[in-house]
C-alpha cells in the first residue's frame, strides 16, 4: 500500500498546524499589552454593561432552544443535500434510510415546538 495519495493531506494538516502555531506566537509579541478597566469589561453594543451577579448568571432556556434549532437545521442540510443530489442512483434502501432520518429530525422539531423554541416574541 502506497502512502503517496495521503501526502497532500498530511502536508495540508502540517501547514495548518504551522500557521496556527505561528499566529499564536506572533500575537504574543505583536499584541497590545496595555489593559485598562474599560477594555476588560464586557461589550454590549455600546450600552452600559448590566451588572452580573457573583458567580455569573443563568441564561434563559430560549437561548439553548434557538441554538439547538440551528444545529438541527445544519445537520438536516448536511445530510439532505447530498441525498437529493444522488437520489436517482440510490436504491430503495437510501429512500427508507432518509425517511428514518427525516422522522428523527421531525422528533427534534416537535420537541423544539413544544418547548416554545419556535415562538419569536
Amino acid at each position: 500500500m502506497s502512502l503517496s495519495p495521503y501526502v497532500p493531506i498530511i502536508g495540508l494538516f502540517a501547514l495548518a498546524a504551522g500557521f496556527a502555531l505561528f499566529s499564536i506566537a506572533a500575537a504574543r509579541f505583536t499584541g497590545p499589552r496595555r489593559y485598562n478597566k474599560a477594555k476588560l469589561e464586557a461589550y454590549e453594543c455600546g450600552i452600559e454593561p448590566s451588572p452580573q451577579p457573583i458567580g455569573g448568571s443563568r441564561f434563559p432556556v430560549k437561548f439553548y432552544l434557538t441554538a439547538m434549532l440551528f444545529i438541527v437545521f445544519d445537520v438536516e442540510m448536511i445530510f439532505l443535500y447530498p441525498w437529493a443530489v444522488s437520489f436517482d442512483i440510490l436504491p430503495v434502501f437510501g429512500f427508507v434510510a432518509m425517511l428514518v432520518f427525516i422522522g428523527s429530525i421531525f422528533v427534534a422539531y416537535a420537541y423544539e415546538w413544544r418547548r416554545g423554541g419556535l415562538d419569536w416574541d
